[in-house]
């Protein structure tokens, strides 16, 4: 029951501490981007440090490639309906309010539920790979959500709004993570593993094609390569402390 509550305290507490930090500091654009570039080394270091080795010690090499790519592939096939976590998003002209907060805020929650499912998951194979999980993910979700509500408040132009928003797409995460404890527990090994390396398959997608390319890290050489530099070194040290 403690390690339950400390996974969901581990959720809510990274996506909350970066909405606020977000909203109180109103930060530059260049902190914005290095969030962003932070964020991502930091998903794909939980994909490879963690999700893919412990897929790998419970599953065929072969099924954790195919899971993997196929992962990325559903990604792939939703990319088109997702927005952007973009800084850039405030500077459009005329943009639509309305379907851009909509757009960005399915676009949130639809990255919320991999990450949930990951952690749950991992809870269901062992709580301490489960605690792991969510650690790493709660330190993403800092920068990440950062990144997230300040364009989303320069659309609103209200701070509770913003907040509340951002707080409601948690639930996706809470949702994934039902799932992957509750659902998917007590099945089959090759199940579980398939599913490890299917949300390291989501998590790279989202590195990859959103949030490198949202950091701009040739325009922001400096502060994008700290930003990878920091994610890659804080997933490592979390996957050796776990």
């Amino acid at each position: 029951m403690k390690d339950l509550l400390l996974i969901i305290s581990l959720i809510f507490i990274g996506q909350t501490l970066g909405c606020l930090i977000g909203l109180i500091k109103n930060p530059k654009e260049t902190i914005l981007y290095g969030s962003l570039a932070f964020a991502a080394s930091m998903m794909m270091g939980i994909s490879f440090f963690q999700l893919i080795p412990e897929s790998l010690k419970i599953m065929p090499f072969y099924l954790a490639i195919i899971s993997f790519v196929f992962g990325m592939a559903i990604f792939r096939g939703v990319d088109r309906t997702l927005p952007h976590i973009n800084p850039e998003l405030l500077k459009k002209e005329k943009p639509s309010i309305e379907r851009s907060v909509t757009m960005l805020v399915i676009g949130m929650a639809l990255h919320n539920l991999p990450e949930g499912l990951a952690i749950g998951v991992g809870f269901a194979l062992t709580p301490v790979l489960g605690i792991t999980i969510a650690l790493g993910i709660a330190a993403q979700d800092v920068p990440e959500n950062i990144a997230t509500i300040v364009p989303l408040y320069g659309l609103t132009k209200k701070r509770m709004k913003s907040f509340i928003i951002v707080t409601v797409t948690i639930g996706f995460e809470v949702l994934g993570f039902i799932f992957g404890y509750y659902i998917l527990k007590g099945t089959s090994l090759n199940l579980l593993g398939a599913s490890l390396a299917l949300v390291a398959g989501f998590m790279t997608y989202i590195s990859v094609e959103e949030l490198i390319p949202a950091a701009r890290i040739k325009q922001n050489l400096k502060t994008g390569l700290t930003g990878l530099i920091l994610g890659v070194g804080c997933a490592l040290l979390i996957s050796l402390l776990g």
